[in-house]
Formats: C-alpha cells, sequence, structure tokens
C-alpha cells in the first residue's frame, strides 16, 4: 500500500530534477558520455 505513493514521489522528484523530456535525454547522454569516458 505504500508503494503507490512512494513511486509517485519518486517520479515527481525525478521529473523536477530534468523539468522535460528534452531535459531528461541530455541527462542520459551525459551519463552515457561519462561511462564512455571512464571506459577510456
Amino acid at each position: 500500500m505504500i508503494c503507490i505513493p512512494l513511486f509517485i514521489v519518486t517520479c515527481i522528484v525525478l521529473l523536477g530534477g530534468c523539468n522535460t523530456v528534452e531535459g531528461a535525454g541530455r541527462d542520459i547522454e551525459g551519463a552515457g558520455n561519462a561511462v564512455q569516458d571512464a571506459a577510456d
């Protein structure tokens, strides 16, 4: 029963961090670049 409110709060926090789908794409791209740099 506590899982649903926790899930909703998590979504709000994550979406608030990047604001838009475009922002999320940039965040994911940045993380991918960091992983690539670490591998090199």
